[in-house]
This record gives structure tokens, sequence and C-alpha cells, in this order.
């Protein structure tokens, strides 16, 4: 060795699968905690490294004997760091050969003391150098023009050089060439011997491209014969199909016979497909038949056979699903938890039916939807509102013209697993005719002990329902016939009252009108003030339907005097929504002025929640004649017949006279004639107001009643009690007359309600009677009444009249 070499220590940087040559400029990328680590070092000292490459790639760790003897020593001439990963980008050049003399790891990294190796003498001008290098210079060329990638300004500087060594390396270092052979070439320190390798490496490499050229050209000229050949009978085909020479249902038939057995069904379902693709054989094609029996093999393949999701039953998710996505609505949140934490602890119980009850807007479709989401199934939605067909949900025979299955099963198709969730919306709008009841349809299906064999007319074979979770939506259950409402766990969804709306309208509605109509926060806010004014004067609903598009009517409003640049954002408080939306719908619910005899406050529900129902009576001499106007229905007709018989039995002792039945018309009038009222719940509001009428006493203008009534004077229970409280908070009244066997139900009606109303429970009207009529006021009247006889009137008559 000789002794003038020197020898110094680096920083190590092992590479894998890459060799650097002094001279030479690379870019790399480097990922491993050790080669950061000294290429921070490197660059914080003079910025010189050795890099050697690794014997084994796959080594994340190497040690002395898995790295190459001959390295390079190399300058760091700039070090980038990948934003956002741990890779850090280098730029180096080669300065010159070394060789590893000892190696040792130096906390995180490696280091190396190395000794400089030089390129052995050589006479540069004599004819062999000149010979090897002008070879070497006319195999890159071929190199060049065989790939075709490499600039030319490359091949220019190795023709301007005249040092073997330099071209050697140059030239290594930008050709493809396996580690291997590249160590070769840098371990080799006699330049016209490491020419001379290169030169040979070459020659190889030139022959591999070459037979990779032939394979490729011999590629493309076996694809362009296919293609040709493609072509060609795509052609013949359709000359054949003019001429009525082919024929592929040989194919088809196969396909079919192959699909059915791959589904793996009974041998039932089985035996009669593959008995309809027998049929199909002996079809001419073209005719009807064929294509009735394509379309019904097409419509059993299409189901979702064996398919199913993967269910999360995960209690914790789920609820945080329905809270995020629905305000409110707990009792069908819990139920829906309920049957989740069921099928956690149970995952093979099946499917169930829940039938959501309550007024149009109030999110029972809307949650119906969230479940799908929450318990991770696919989802399908079948509107029945004005169904009148039976074969709607069950089928057509295939053999009539233009046959399809019913909306049962083409929901299956459309949600393309065994085991969705299946909203049947608007249940309760049902109709039936000539053409048979759709209720009685849905029996099979909704029926957890029948339906895992459900048949559709159409399809003629069992299909398994049992799996699938029916979520159907209602306004009432009086129109669901009786054996289908039996097969549901019926789930009354309630209206809301004013506060829960303004939640619902800040957290759900109106983010979503915003969005909608292009508006953002900052260009249009609402205060709390101005929804309860929208929420007062231009809605009257139990959900939050008409809300919503009111909210939609203040956003077009804003959108539009934004865009006309009148205004750059709005700030809406309380008294400016009139501005936007016009004059009030609706009049706020207020108190009468006074008590008022004969008129008492009842409370009803209907299909679109609690309202407000006034009855009048209007007392008259005459020959005891009964009228009830109002466009009432039987069942309340009866209802009045039957207070007036209860106020017959005790004419004496509520004061009035005996034969008021013979002597008096009494009118029962309620007003708003043009809507039709029934229900026996207005029975005790009847009693009173006629109470009221006979006796002259005024009953009290802030309480409201409800409640049936026997001719005994019992008060009996009566439905739609939430409903009907909130009607009564709205329309200002401060107590609540109810029947005592209601009292359970208080539990279910909303806590600010609770808190806002007084509720008086009886079961006797004489306790209604007690509550209700002012007998202060009537009183006081009595003895404020000055009477002035007519001047005509004979001596000794009285006017004065007395008040029981």
């Amino acid at each position: 060795m000789n002794e003038n070499r020197l020898i110094q220590g680096y920083p190590l940087l092992p590479m894998r699968g890459l060799s650097v040559f002094p001279g030479m400029i690379i870019n790399f990328e480097v990922i491993r905690p050790m080669s950061v680590t000294a290429l921070n070092f490197a660059t914080n000292s003079n910025r010189m490294v050795f890099m050697v490459a690794q014997r084994d790639v796959s080594k994340e760790h190497p040690e002395r004997e898995d790295l190459y003897e001959i390295g390079t020593v190399c300058r760091i001439k700039q070090v980038l760091k990948v934003p956002g990963s741990d890779v850090v980008r280098v730029l180096a050049e080669g300065i010159s050969r070394a060789k590893i003399i000892n190696y040792e790891v130096r906390s995180t990294m490696l280091y190396a003391e190395v000794e400089s190796v030089d390129d052995s003498k050589f006479k540069n001008n004599s004819p062999r150098a000149e010979a090897l290098m002008r070879q070497c210079v006319a195999l890159f060329d071929d190199y060049s023009h065989a790939l075709g990638n490499l600039p030319p300004d490359m091949l220019a500087k190795v023709v301007a050089s005249d040092d073997p060594a330099f071209i050697a390396d140059y030239i290594s270092q930008n050709i493809y060439l396996h580690p291997d052979k590249k160590q070769k070439l840098l371990e080799e320190v006699r330049p016209l011997k490491r020419i001379r390798l290169l030169n040979n490496f070459l020659a190889k490499e030139l022959e591999i491209i070459e037979l990779e050229h032939d394979i490729a050209e011999e590629t493309r000229r076996l694809m362009s014969k296919n293609q040709r050949d493609f072509f060609l009978r795509e052609q013949l085909k359709a000359i054949q199909n003019e001429l009525g020479d082919y024929d592929d249902t040989a194919e088809e038939l196969d396909d079919y016979r192959d699909r059915i057995l791959e589904l793996g069904l009974s041998d039932e379902i089985t035996e009669k497909l593959l008995k309809e693709v027998s049929r199909l054989a002996k079809q001419p094609s073209g005719t009807a038949d064929n294509a009735v029996i394509r379309n019904y093999l097409d419509t059993c393949l299409e189901l979702p056979w064996n398919v199913k999701t993967k269910e999360t039953a995960d209690v914790k998710r789920a609820r945080t699903v329905l809270d995020r996505d629905h305000y409110g609505l707990d009792k069908v949140k819990e139920r829906i938890i309920e049957y989740i934490a069921v099928k956690q602890l149970a995952p093979d119980v099946k499917g169930t039916v829940l039938c959501l009850v309550g007024p149009p807007g109030t999110g029972k479709t809307s949650i119906a939807l969230g479940v799908a989401k929450a318990v991770n199934r696919n989802l399908a939605r079948i509107s029945l509102g004005g169904v009148h067909d039976e074969a709607e949900i069950r089928g057509h025979r295939k053999t009539y013209v233009g046959a399809m299955p019913g909306r049962i099963i083409a929901g299956m198709i459309q949600a393309k697993s065994e085991n969705p969730v299946l909203v049947l919306d608007e249940i309760d709008k049902l109709g039936s005719d000539y053409r048979g009841d759709p209720s009685a349809a849905l029996l099979e299906a909704l029926d957890a002990e029948q339906n895992y064999a459900f048949r559709d007319h159409y399809l003629e074979i069992p299909y398994d329902l049992s799996n699938v979770l029916f979520i159907t939506t209602a306004n009432t259950t009086e129109t669901i016939p009786r054996a289908l409402l039996d097969r549901m766990e019926v789930i009354e969804v309630s209206g809301y009252t004013d506060e829960e709306k303004l939640n619902i309208a800040k957290s759900h509605l109106l983010p979503k009108q915003r969005k909608k109509h292009g508006l953002t926060g900052s260009k249009l806010r609402l205060s709390d003030d101005a929804i309860r004014e929208i929420i007062t004067l231009y809605t009257r609903e139990s959900g939050v339907r008409v809300l919503e598009r009111e909210i939609a009517a203040v956003c077009r409003k804003a959108a539009a005097q934004i865009a006309e640049g009148e205004r750059k954002s709005l700030n809406l408080k309380s008294g400016m929504i009139e501005a936007l939306l016009g004059a009030p719908k609706y009049k706020p619910d207020e108190l009468r002025p006074a008590d008022e005899v004969g008129l008492v406050r009842g409370l009803a529900w209907t299909a679109v929640g609690g309202a407000v129902l006034d009855v009048e009576v209007g007392v008259m001499d005459g020959t005891g004649k009964l009228e009830l106007t109002g466009n009432l229905g039987d069942v309340m007709k009866e209802s009045a017949r039957a207070a007036v018989s209860y106020i017959r039995s005790r004419a004496d002792i509520l004061g009035i006279d005996h034969d008021f039945y013979k002597t008096k018309d009494i009118h029962i009038h309620f007003p708003e004639g043009a809507i039709p009222k029934d229900g026996p719940s207005a029975g005790i509001t009847i009693c009173i107001a006629v109470i009221s009428a006979l006796t002259g006493i005024p009953v009290r203008r802030d309480i409201a009643m409800t409640g049936e009534i026997s001719l005994r004077g019992r008060v009996m229970p009566i439905g739609g009690l939430r409903e009907k409280t909130m009607a009564a908070l709205r329309s200002g009244v401060t107590t609540v007359i109810i029947p005592k066997d209601n009292e359970k139900d208080l539990d279910e009606i909303d806590q600010i309600v609770r808190r806002a109303l007084n509720f008086v429970v009886t079961d006797h009207v004489d306790k209604v009677l007690e509550v209700a009529l002012n007998r202060d006021v009537a009183a006081k009247r009595e003895e404020e009444e000055i009477i002035v006889p007519p001047q005509d009137m004979p001596p000794g008559v009285s006017v004065s009249k007395l008040r029981q």
C-alpha cells in the first residue's frame, strides 16, 4: 500500500441499488433514520460523505460484511426535506473512489475511515486506448438511439472528451445496468480495462434491447391481427344476422345456467330457473314468449341472492349518528338503539317492522332514512300513497303483457342486498278497489313468521325477506287495517313545540337552506326572535316542512338583494321578517278579552297535529229543536245529543228549567265549517257550552278541555293528548281539563308544555263545572244589573230575573 495515500473519516451512507461514480452529479432520496443522521452530520461539518453500495438491498441495518469495499467520497450540494413526510431529497457530486479501512457505528449513524483509490496510470494517446474509446462512444450512440429517451447533449459530452476514465464513469452512471455490474465498473481502477468491461456490458445491453424491440413488434403484430380478426368476426356476425343465419342462443343459455348454478340456491328455486332456461331454448328468437322468459330470468338473477351488507351493531355510533342528524324524536331513537343492542348481543335475530305515526313534517321519513346510515345497511324507499292495485305489491303474472315484479321485490333489487332497510312511506294512504286490496298483500311481507318465503306473483319462487328491517310511516293509524296494524310496532312521533322548532331551524334547516342558496353564515343571520316570528306568524303546523319553505323564501330574498348589490349581508332580527315574507299569514293566538256565555274552547287532534276548537251554543225560545252545524260527523253529533240528554237528567241540580228541551231551541255550532270534524273527544266541551248558554254563566276564557262524555256524566279517555296540549299552549290558555284515565299520558307530554300549563284531571262533569264556569262573574253581573222598566209596562209586572 502506498503510504502517500490519504486516510480520512466520513459519515457513511449505505446505498441500495445505486453506485456513485467520481465526477458525476446524482439525485436520490433518503428515508432511513441512520442515513438522515449521517446527512445532517455532513451538512453541519464539511459536507463530505462516503457512499457505498449494499450487497443485499433488503437489509435495513447493514453490517460491515453487507457493504462493498469500494465506494465514493461525495460532496453534498443540496438537501431538501419533503413536506409532510420523512423523505429527504439529496443532490450530491462524486469526488473520488475510496476503500473502507475501518467501520463503526456512532450514536445513530454509520462512520467509516476510508483510503482514497486513484486510477492507475496509462498511455492516453496509445492506439489501443483510442480504439477502445471509439468503440465505447459508438456503442453508447447505438444504445441512446435504441432507447430513444436519452438527451442529445449526453452523447455530445462523451464525444468531446479524450479521457477514457471520464468516458467510462460518465457512461456507467447514465445507463441502466444491474447494480453488481456497476459496482464492478466502480471497483476497476484501470481506465482502459474499465472501458473494455463497459464495452462488453453495452454490447450485451444492445442485444437485450434489440430482443425487447423484436418481442414488442411481434406483440403489436399479434394485437393488430387479433383486432383485425375481431372486426372481421363482427362484420361476419352482422352479415349473418341480416341473412338470418347467425344464432348465439347456445352461448346465452350456457351463461344463464352457469349464473344460476353459481348462486347456490335451494333445489326448488334452482330447478325452477333451469326449467325456464330449457323453455327458452325451445323458443324461436324474436317471439313474444322468448322475450318474456328472458325478462323473467334477468329479473330473477338481478335479485341479491345471498348478498348481505356487513351490519354495524355499534350502539354508541348509532346514537351519535341519530343525534347528529335528528333533533328530538327520543322515543324513536330509543327503539332503534334497542334494536341495535339486540343485534349486537344476538346477531341472528330476524328483522322487525316499525311503524312511525305522526303529523306531516315531523321527520318520520327522515329518521327512517337515518336508521339505514346508523346500522350500515343499504336503503330502498317505497312510496305507497295512492296505491290501489294489489299487483303493485305482489307483482303481475309474467304471462301478462308488460308484467313486472311488485314494489317489494323491486325495492330489493334496488337495495342490492338481502338485509336492507325498506321504508314503506305513507302506508295509511293505501286504497282498495275492484283490483284488490294492497294492504292485504302486505300482510305476508310484514309477517315475521311468513316472510322468509315471500312469493311474488311475477317470480313464482320464494324469496327471503326475514332479514329486512321494515320501517313504515303514517299520519294516522285509523285508516290502517287492523290485521296489518297488528303486524307492526307503532311508535308515535308527535309534533314539535315552538322551542323544538327553533332548535331544528338553527341546527338543520337554516344551514341547509343557506348552503342550497349559496349563502354563508356571515351573509345571512337570523336571530332567535326572528325565527320565532316566522314560526308564530307564518306557520301553523306540527312539523317543520312549512317552516323550511319560509326559511327558503327568506334565503331567496336575501340572495336576490346580495346579488343585485343592494346589501352585502343581512342580519335579520324581530320585526324585519315582514319586509321579506309579506304580511303575516296567521295571527298570534290570544285569549278573548272577557269570559263569554256559551263559548268554550275545546281541543282536537287532526292528521296535521293538535288544534283548538271553539264550541258556540245559542239558546232561543222555540219548540225544543237541536241544531248542529259546522260540518260535523256522526260521532260528534251523537256526542252532542248525549250531552243534551245528560243535561236534561240533571236540569234541576244545574238550575235549568226542567222543560227547556220543549221551550228552547239549542243551536250548537263549530266554526270553520269548511273543515270536516268528527270524534267523541268534544263531549265535555259541548256539555259545558250548553250548560253555560242555558244558565247564563260565562265560561273561563283561559281554560281548554277535552274528553268524551257518557249519559251519566262520566268523562272518558281520549287520544292525541300530546298534540292537543301543544295546541293549547299556542292558543294562550293556562288550564287544561283532561280525563282522569289520561293522567298517565302526562309523562309523554313535552316538559316545556307540562311546566307552562295547569292540568286538571276529572272523571265527572261536576268537577268540570266547578273549574270552568265563572260563577263569580255571573253573581257580580246580577248585583250590578239595573233594569229600567218600559214606561208602558203594566203595573205589578216584575222584569227582574233570578239566576240559580
